[in-house]
């Protein structure tokens, strides 16, 4: 059968079968919108990055050659949240992700990514290393009254020892922030590699650094798409200037095929804000470059 014309491509993620939680890696969007701090709206966000993904579906990647495509791949759709109700949602998204081979999630707010760490957690018995691209440090104990707004889901996956931090990887931060912050993400062992450090350096240079935090044990990526800058991803809810550009990301991303990957997200898509789907495509298109990655070492 031959491969169909972008605009007329399924609507699943690069067009994986539906509804497989025995598949080796699953797809799912998570419209969790609740606990945002500026604009809402990311609840459309895996919609509209399925939508993008059709760019991807006509050809193999431009540096491996592999096909993502050529996975055991099975989009499950939108997780259930519980209307209104962040706690009640968070353990919805992590019994419906318990059980799970290897998860790629689209949000959705940040804070999804802790139901998802304790999942995963839970099913391979270790805290995991984290790579996280975000504008922000997310280790806000007490987000604005909420302890489970999107600003605060690293402090609860450190305290919950769903990551350890000594292979925590922060990079891209260049948010305003209380001093406190900074010295209590530091402290606990976390590498914090702000937007500025990226742009003096190299992609090469900055995945080195990256793996070397990872290490050789099971790691986990939260691709937050503010972590780019407005001009690639002006779709979000917590805009930043000086953010990354998306061919840094790929730059970096397309270097960490040696790292133990158990899962990832790419979150706080809000398209009501997006010009041209150009945030929506940046997301996909991560997603893509991240189960390129799966699909390499085969």
């Amino acid at each position: 059968m031959s491969t169909p014309i972008t605009f007329a491509a399924p609507h699943a993620f690069l067009g994986a079968r539906p509804g497989d939680r025995a598949a080796a890696v699953c797809v799912a969007g998570i419209p969790l919108d609740i606990g945002t701090t500026n604009r809402a709206g990311t609840r459309d966000g895996p919609r509209a990055i399925r939508a993008a993904a059709r760019m991807l579906t006509d050809g193999r990647h431009p540096v491996t050659g592999v096909d993502p495509t050529g996975l055991d791949l099975s989009d499950l759709g939108e997780f259930e949240i519980a209307l209104g109700d962040i706690a009640a949602s968070l353990a919805r998204i992590e019994e419906q992700a318990a059980g799970l081979n290897h998860l790629l999630a689209f949000g959705g707010e940040h804070g999804v990514t802790l139901p998802l760490l304790r999942a995963l957690v839970k099913r391979i018995g270790q805290p995991v290393g984290l790579l996280h691209i975000d504008a922000h440090l997310d280790t806000s104990e007490d987000n604005f009254g909420q302890p489970f707004a999107h600003g605060a889901v690293f402090w609860h996956a450190i305290t919950e020892r769903l990551v350890d931090p000594k292979r925590m990887i922060q990079v891209g931060i260049r948010a305003p922030a209380w001093p406190e912050m900074y010295d209590w993400t530091r402290s606990q062992g976390v590498t914090i590699l702000a937007a500025q450090d990226v742009h003096e350096s190299t992609p090469a240079a900055v995945a080195a650094q990256v793996r070397a935090v990872l290490g050789d044990g099971p790691s986990y990526l939260s691709f937050d798409i503010d972590g780019l800058d407005p001009a690639f991803a002006p779709g979000t809810g917590t805009p930043e200037i000086g953010g990354l550009a998306t061919w840094q990301a790929q730059g970096i991303l397309r270097r960490l095929g040696a790292v133990d990957w158990r899962g990832a997200d790419v979150v706080e898509v809000a398209p009501a804000y997006d010009v041209a789907e150009i945030t929506a495509l940046a997301a996909a298109t991560i997603g893509w470059e991240y189960l390129a990655l799966l699909a390499a070492r085969g």
